[in-house]
């Protein structure tokens, strides 16, 4: 997909975080203005003259709204620690992401990316092995996780933003290559992996598509 030319101030939540992380470097190389918020900004060793660091909390409105001023665009890249050995009930994902609706709304910004997982449903499209393992293992090991994910994408759904909900499969801190498949509010065929560098290069290359507002996403390779 083609990707952005003009030069856009974008907020990224969650900017230390794999996915966080490659969105703001890319955001950098293609010349926008990144305002990241953290919970703490030493966390991010990045320096550039169009990045600006923000200590911050999404679990807290008060921290981050104020700086939702003159954005085109906000990235919410927060994830939950502890992973598959560590799942514990969470609110991160819908009381976080309600408390960034309903601060772009007060500062009338529109357009956002949300991240959530492909196995908060099971894809009728995939090998029988993954749904099987995405059913019995998957969803039974992150269970906690898997349920405030769905209330996020509820509450995200109905906001009226021009929003975009992605649901990558298994992630990798492989390079990105910008070469993928897509699949805009269906799902995608043996849709098994895809780096976080790509994902990256997804939201970034699709901040003004509107083909993708009010969407959900299923990407890989």
């Amino acid at each position: 997909m083609k990707t952005e030319q003009a030069k856009l101030n974008l907020l990224v939540i969650g900017a230390n975080g794999g996915i966080g992380r490659q969105t703001v470097e890319l955001a950098l190389n293609y010349g926008h203005n990144v305002t990241a918020i953290l919970r703490n900004p030493a966390k991010l060793p990045l320096t550039h003259p169009n990045l600006t660091k923000i200590k911050g909390d999404i679990m807290k409105r008060e921290t981050f709204e104020k700086y939702l001023e003159n954005q085109d665009a906000v990235i919410s890249a927060i994830g939950a620690s502890g992973g598959i050995s560590g799942d514990a009930p969470t609110t991160l994902y819908s009381q976080g992401n309600a408390n960034l609706v309903h601060a772009m709304k007060n500062m009338e910004v529109k357009r956002a990316f949300f991240i959530s997982a492909s196995a908060v449903e099971i894809s009728p499209v995939l090998p029988f092995y993954v749904r099987f393992a995405a059913k019995y293992i998957l969803q039974k090991l992150l269970k906690h996780m898997y349920a405030d994910l769905l209330r996020m994408e509820a509450l995200v759904k109905e906001s009226g933003l021009n929003w975009t909900i992605i649901r990558p499969p298994r992630l990798t801190d492989k390079a990105g290559t910008g070469k993928y498949r897509v699949a805009i509010n269906n799902f995608l065929k043996n849709a098994l992996s895809i780096s976080r560098a790509d994902v990256a290069h997804f939201m970034i290359s699709n901040l003004s598509n509107e083909a993708t507002y009010q969407s959900t996403i299923e990407i890989a390779y």
